[in-house]
């Protein structure tokens, strides 16, 4: 196990593990449950799912870095997904993005240096009419712009 994760961490990760070891289809459960608990998944705790669930470390790592969803290092405080979809490419989220990741310091999948924030692409927010999108934390945001998305982000990480 990864000596970075809590003793709290660790006992929240084996509580997943032994509630998904039995259940047919398991893995996506528990590696959601895991993410939602402590924010991501440890790489460090493949062999202990693999084992419980009669799979190889192959498998479990293939599944976590399939879906775009699933993290394996920690994340800052609030996230920020930018849409890369055709129809906010369309509409500027390139352009966005540029700008955003400039002002922040920081490319896709890192945390600001106050731990605030980790922006990440996503591939569809299922805002299309309302590109470009951005979600900030559980909440989508359409017609973005980088001043728009700087004013979010100060609202939220700077109160």
């Amino acid at each position: 196990m990864d000596n970075t994760l809590s003793h709290e961490q660790l006992v929240q990760i084996q509580a997943h593990i032994h509630a998904h070891q039995h259940v047919p289809g398991g893995l996506m459960p528990l590696l959601h449950a895991i993410q939602d608990d402590i924010g991501y998944v440890p790489e460090s705790v493949y062999p202990e799912i693999s084992k419980a669930l009669a799979l190889s470390v192959a498998e479990v790592h293939g599944v976590v870095t399939f879906y775009h969803h699933f993290r394996t290092h920690p994340v800052g405080q609030h996230i920020l997904q930018i849409c890369r979809a055709e129809s906010c490419q369309a509409m500027g989220s390139e352009k966005l993005e540029s700008e955003v990741k400039a002002r922040l310091g920081v490319d896709y999948h890192q945390t600001t240096a106050d731990g605030k924030l980790t922006i990440l692409p996503v591939y569809c927010l299922g805002n299309c009419a309302c590109s470009p999108a951005v979600m900030l934390d559980d909440e989508v945001y359409g017609r973005m712009s980088a001043e728009k998305v700087s004013e979010l982000i100060g609202e939220v990480c700077h109160g």
